[in-house]
């Protein structure tokens, strides 16, 4: 099957704070920018890549990405504007976050895997180890619950379908389930974090070494 990949790299990482005027994703981390590790995984497992990045930084050259196209106000804007340039032949779309730059390959085998063998969607997930508190409420069993990452799969039809409502989610998954897709589950790695803090970005320069 055809598999195209969409780095979503257009956040203004408001939660981590610019450095030297660039979001996080372009901050350095092991000889390379934040975005760069997460390119090279997608380039890995898919035949062409979209970047969505900051209006600002379009027009960079960015070498490892098929496409380099502006994102939109949210997330969801943005992924729209990756799928707009992922051809039309494309089986099967990968989305995955910028900021989640550690090596995690088997993690996309596993996503692409799940797809491949009929699910619509498929999302890697880790146990909740944290207590889970309701904000004014009570506790709550955590292990109800798991932390969704990316890299998410998904047949592209289903995935297109799903943003046709131009509606707006905290991942694509949510979109495709509330579309009616059948989304599947599978084992994340705990070393796939999302840099969201400069403790984070210390994290992952031990890791991607």
């Amino acid at each position: 099957m055809s598999t195209w990949a969409i780095v979503v790299a257009a956040g203004r990482g408001e939660r981590f704070g610019m450095t030297h005027g660039e979001p996080k994703q372009y901050l350095p981390l092991g000889g390379r920018r934040v975005l760069d590790w997460s390119l090279e995984a997608a380039t890995a497992h898919a035949g062409g890549v979209v970047l969505v990045v900051p209006a600002y930084a379009v027009d960079r050259h960015e070498p490892l990405a098929s496409a380099v196209v502006a994102g939109g106000q949210t997330r969801s804007e943005s992924v729209r504007a990756g799928l707009a340039a992922v051809p039309e032949e494309a089986a099967v779309i990968v989305v995955h976050d910028a900021a989640r730059p550690v090596p995690v390959p088997a993690v996309w085998d596993r996503v692409l895997a799940a797809v491949a063998a009929g699910a619509d969607a498929a999302v890697p997930a880790v146990p909740v180890t944290d207590t889970l508190r309701e904000v004014g409420g009570d506790t709550v069993d955590r292990q109800r619950f798991v932390a969704v990452q990316t890299p998410q799969a998904f047949r592209a039809e289903a995935l297109r379908r799903a943003h046709a409502s131009t509606g707006e989610g905290t991942d694509d998954a949510s979109l495709v389930e509330a579309a009616g897709g059948r989304v599947v589950v599978v084992d994340g790695d705990v070393a796939n974090i999302k840099i969201t803090s400069a403790v984070d970005l210390l994290l992952a320069e031990q890791l991607c070494r």
